[in-house]
């Protein structure tokens, strides 16, 4: 039985109320060695059995390698959150067992979330080697093996106000497992109640952008470590290959948007531009009229209306039918049936991008709108981080590339898209960034709208998870990839 005190406990201090239920659970502990509370400033009233530690954050590097002096025990717990913490029946126990019989350097677990005086099921995914995001979710409290902590926080030159727990956890991953326990072993509060179609778009806002930088930083260095950080150096691109009628072509794939799709027609429809462009929309079986919504422009010569034979297509799919038609343009231009293009001149700044920056792929900015096309937090998505030096880096770390994208037709021919209906798009940008120089337009060319009928608008948590693991094992495949290239390359 595990009886000793083989744990020190790190818990953030906002009020007295707030801290003393958790207190309270973790003094009935029995593998509890000490209590620290994280106060970030100094006004605090002294809890009985706790010792007050001054941090300027909980998330700086300042403050790991605080935690690291502090920790004596074996295993050292840090929770993340100010709300009360209810721990299950033996669930530190089971933690610290589970994180001794494995070697692991950190373990996490399945919880509930009261959300809005409600208990609702929390869990969450297993890590994987591309599990890359800054904002993967571990769930509140996360047990470290001190000695993995230690040899972590001595090695950190960094001073990260908003990254130090970031690039704690990269660098255990590089010595250890960072282990899921999929058993529901606490209770934590959640107070962002937000859908998930409001939560996506955090890592974008402009005002996170000082935060982004740092996060940035740590995911290259930690590429750099494990071999996969690829220098600015490009494969050139060679836009006299093939032959077509076209110079570009826009690819709407749709499946039931009788509400968007007429919107999104008339705006491509509309465009001003120097060269000869068509319209190929993959209707993948619609029931709803958008079939017939369609059909109303078929009188516009311009405009190829396809229903796949297939009946397998996700919108990855979808796209690949679209980009290899015969009628298909040297350019391919997404357009999702949600969106529009707001002005006439989107797609000649498009294709003139590909020609001034000798690019493989173009990503625009786009605007958050609702459906009356007024602009909606967070606003405008520029996507500054992507940069020509680091941007295919750190595209491993965000969970997007932005839009709308457009593709080398010949190059996006002979990649493919996965036939998936989310996460292709990322896929494909990152696999074309291993070689290619991808350009960007800081112009809004694209609104975005959101709406009840988004796909995305609001996810539960099983969804939710599969699309992270997805992605997770997206960015796995691609980092792996990118390893061998530069093995290849000495």
């Amino acid at each position: 039985m595990l009886t000793d005190k083989l744990t020190d406990c790190f818990i953030p201090y906002s009020n007295s109320s707030q801290i003393k239920d958790t207190v309270n659970e973790l003094l009935e502990t029995a593998v509890v060695n000490k209590i620290f509370l994280l106060a970030t400033e100094d006004n605090y009233p002294q809890i009985a059995n706790c010792e007050i530690i001054r941090i300027d954050s909980l998330r700086s590097s300042a403050t790991v390698k605080k935690i690291a002096r502090l920790a004596k025990a074996p295993y050292s717990m840090i929770y993340l959150k100010d709300s009360a913490l209810s721990l299950g029946l033996y669930a530190l126990e089971r933690m610290v067992r589970i994180a001794e019989d494995n070697s692991a350097a950190m373990v996490y677990a399945d919880h509930y979330q009261i959300v809005s005086g409600e208990r609702k099921a929390s869990p969450v995914i297993t890590y994987q080697f591309g599990s890359l995001r800054d904002d993967f979710n571990f769930g509140s409290v996360l047990l470290y093996n001190t000695n993995v902590f230690k040899v972590v926080a001595s090695g950190m030159d960094e001073t990260y106000k908003y990254a130090g727990l970031y690039d704690l956890r990269l660098k255990a991953s590089r010595l250890g497992e960072l282990l899921h326990i999929n058993e529901y072993l606490y209770t934590e509060i959640e107070q962002d109640t937000r859908k998930s179609g409001e939560k996506i778009f955090d890592y974008v806002d402009p005002k996170n952008r000082t935060v982004q930088i740092e996060m940035e930083d740590a995911c290259t260095n930690h590429l750099k470590a494990v071999g996969g950080y690829l220098k600015p150096d490009f494969r050139e691109i060679d836009f006299n290959e093939g032959e077509f009628r076209y110079e570009a072509s826009v690819i709407i794939p749709v499946f039931n948007r009788i509400k968007t799709i007429k919107d999104a027609i008339a705006s491509v429809l509309r465009q001003k531009t120097t060269f000869p462009f068509n319209l190929i929309i993959v209707d993948n079986h619609s029931t709803d009229g958008t079939y017939e919504a369609i059909e109303e422009f078929s009188g516009d010569k311009r405009l190829i209306h396809i229903v796949p034979q297939r009946r397998d297509l996700g919108i990855g799919g979808c796209w690949n039918m679209g980009v290899n038609h015969p009628e298909c343009g040297k350019f391919a231009v997404q357009l999702d049936s949600d969106d529009i293009y707001p002005g006439e001149e989107t797609l000649q700044k498009v294709v003139d991008t590909f020609y001034q920056e000798k690019c493989a792929m173009v990503v625009g900015t786009y605007m958050m709108t609702n459906f009356e096309m007024e602009m909606i937090p967070p606003g405008v998505i520029d996507h500054r981080e992507w940069t020509p030096e680091n941007g295919r880096n750190n595209a491993l770390r965000i969970n997007g590339l932005g839009a709308p994208r457009a593709f080398y037709t010949p190059v996006i021919r002979a990649v493919k898209l996965p036939n998936t209906s989310y996460g292709e798009d990322y896929a494909l940008g990152l696999n074309i960034s291993r070689e290619y120089r991808i350009g960007r337009i800081y112009d809004v060319i694209y609104h975005c709208r959101r709406w009840e009928g988004n796909s995305d608008a609001a996810l539960d948590i099983a969804k939710m998870n599969a699309h992270n693991t997805y992605k997770d094992r997206i960015r796995s495949w691609e980092l792996k990839a990118r390893i061998l290239l530069n093995k290849k390359n000495g």
